[in-house]
């Protein structure tokens, strides 16, 4: 399994999300070669402003271990966080952390680069084409309805 192969699973949460009239973001985690945690946005869902992918898939995460440190985790996000998930992502001291499309208005490296744990590792941009699409099929969509 690569990288690919996990952003792909999160592609398929985002539309999810979708499909529920949520920005389409999605995020799973895995820790040990195995997926310990799904999740997509549910803002619309739980009229919750927090519930973005992450924050779910964290949740999750620590749900599944048993504990709040996801160390030995990746997180891949098919957008680049915002500063409050990337403040979680630093507060679980997620190992790494992989996104695809930038978030250049909201994104935490705009806003707050410095977010994240120091231990953190970061792969930006993997299948980013893909990721950044989905949003913006789902915004031109937005716009006609």
């Amino acid at each position: 399994m690569d990288d690919q192969y996990y952003m792909k699973q999160a592609l398929a949460e985002a539309r999810k999300a979708a499909e529920r009239d949520e920005v389409p973001v999605g995020a799973v985690v895995v820790c040990k070669d195995r997926i310990i945690a799904r999740a997509h946005n549910l803002t619309e869902t739980l009229t919750d402003v927090t519930a973005h992918a992450e924050m779910q898939a964290i949740t999750a995460a620590a749900s599944a271990l048993g504990g709040k440190y996801l160390n030995e985790c990746t997180l891949y996000v098919t957008v680049e966080p915002c500063v409050m998930c990337a403040g979680a992502i630093a507060w679980a001291q997620t190992g790494r952390l992989v996104f695809g499309a930038d978030d250049e208005k909201r994104g935490y490296q705009r806003y707050a680069p410095q977010a994240l744990h120091p231990k953190t590792s970061v792969v930006k941009g993997v299948m980013a084409d893909e990721c950044a699409a989905l949003m913006q099929e789902f915004f031109r969509r937005k716009r006609k309805g």
